[in-house]
């Protein structure tokens, strides 16, 4: 699969933006590469923010109740298994999450048939007091003939500016910066010298022919090999003049620069850089700022907007919801967490059934394994205080 420049220039042009057509443009070949290998660091960088706000939201289970109850039926295995036909779950959610990160706003529809899709692209007509209505919803290389209500639609918006555009403008900033560096990096590693060609040699009939052999085909040979001889011809003499001079400068500075491409990036998204830059040190505390700040606003979002549109009011107030678990996201270990799951099914907060749902594990078929149990340590004040006058009683009678 090749890389598509179309794609990725490609911008939803929105009412009342301006936008600048260029007819046609000439393109260097050296430009090209650049462009393409600055198109793939920014690549690189928001997939790697998205694929994991992507990957972690598909490990949350979205469970469904129905007045209290929770069920796992239709609902649950739409959303946990499949959504469409052409895709699973994670599939779904990672198309999803592009479309929410790069377009700042995400369009899912119902087919007729109940199947969820993810809208590549459509037209919306806005209407405060009606609701809006979208239009040549696209989904893959499908477009819907018929419009959809406000209320037909699943649609999002993360914030109110494009936060991607910003980051964008702030990639074409720092590129020159990047650029530089890698420039004079470059240069500072470089051989140069100076070329001296006699009065003699320029008279020759053949010098043109002399002069384009040894720059294309000769000192070519002689800087890219590592030990080589420079032939030359009578009359010319070459001086080297800074053979390898190595600077201050590291291509660990470059990788440093690249490195604050993710920092970008991730701070965009409200992900902490450490978990973008793949670093391994405090990525417990990484992981809970993610699931903070990152995760739970986003699942809160998705619920709010699945909640209102798919079960409405009447059906919230007497507890049919959808709920996205993101209990499951840090991975657990049965054996670290050993002494907690004592303390929460002592307590009377989890069941046992409870704690195995919460470790991936099967649950037990017994009417014990959903009480709640609570150890003889917890009790009110009120039953201590009766305890000791019980107590009192008893001794004062024996006296």
């Amino acid at each position: 699969m090749g890389l598509s420049l179309r794609k990725l220039f490609k911008a939803r042009e929105k009412p009342g933006e301006d936008v600048q057509r260029v007819s046609s443009v000439e393109i260097a070949d050296q430009q090209v590469r650049d462009a393409v290998t600055e198109i793939c660091l920014r690549e690189l960088a928001f997939w790697t923010c998205v694929g994991k706000i992507a990957n972690a939201l598909t490990k949350c289970e979205f469970r469904t109740f129905y007045e209290g109850e929770e069920l796992f039926k239709d609902e649950y295995y739409l959303w946990n298994y499949e959504p469409n036909r052409n895709q699973n779950k994670a599939e779904f959610l990672s198309k999803a999450m592009e479309q929410l990160f790069r377009n700042n706003e995400l369009l899912i529809v119902e087919s007729y048939d109940g199947q969820l899709l993810v809208a590549d692209d459509f037209s919306v007509t806005k209407n405060a007091l009606y609701g809006d209505t979208y239009t040549n919803v696209q989904v893959d290389d499908y477009t819907f003939s018929r419009s959809f209500r406000s209320s037909d639609v699943l649609h999002w918006t993360l914030n109110n500016k494009n936060v991607n555009r910003i980051i964008q403008n702030l990639y074409d900033s720092y590129s020159k910066l990047i650029d530089y560096s890698a420039k004079s990096y470059l240069k500072s590693r470089g051989s140069r010298g100076t070329l001296n060609i006699s009065a003699m040699a320029q008279s020759d009939k053949l010098f043109n022919e002399k002069l384009e052999k040894l720059m294309n085909e000769y000192f070519k040979s002689f800087f890219e090999s590592p030990n080589a001889v420079l032939p030359l011809f009578e009359g010319y003499s070459y001086t080297d003049i800074g053979s390898k001079t190595y600077s201050e400068g590291t291509s660990r500075d470059i990788k440093s620069q690249y490195d604050d491409i993710f920092d970008f990036t991730a701070r965009g998204f409200s992900m902490p850089p450490t978990l973008a830059k793949g670093d391994v040190q405090d990525t417990e505390k990484a992981v809970d700022e993610m699931l903070t700040f990152c995760l739970d606003p986003l699942a809160q979002m998705l619920m709010q907007e699945i909640n209102r549109k798919r079960i409405g009011k009447n059906g919230i107030q007497k507890g049919t919801k959808l709920q996205i678990d993101t209990m499951r996201v840090k991975h657990i270990d049965m054996f670290d967490i050993a002494t907690s799951a004592d303390k929460l099914i002592s307590s009377g907060i989890y069941t046992v059934n409870m704690i195995l749902r919460a470790l991936g594990e099967i649950p037990i078929d017994e009417d014990w394994a959903d009480q709640h149990f609570i150890t003889k340590n917890y009790s009110t004040i009120q039953e201590i205080l009766e305890e000791q006058q019980k107590g009192g009683g008893k001794n004062a009678k024996t006296g």
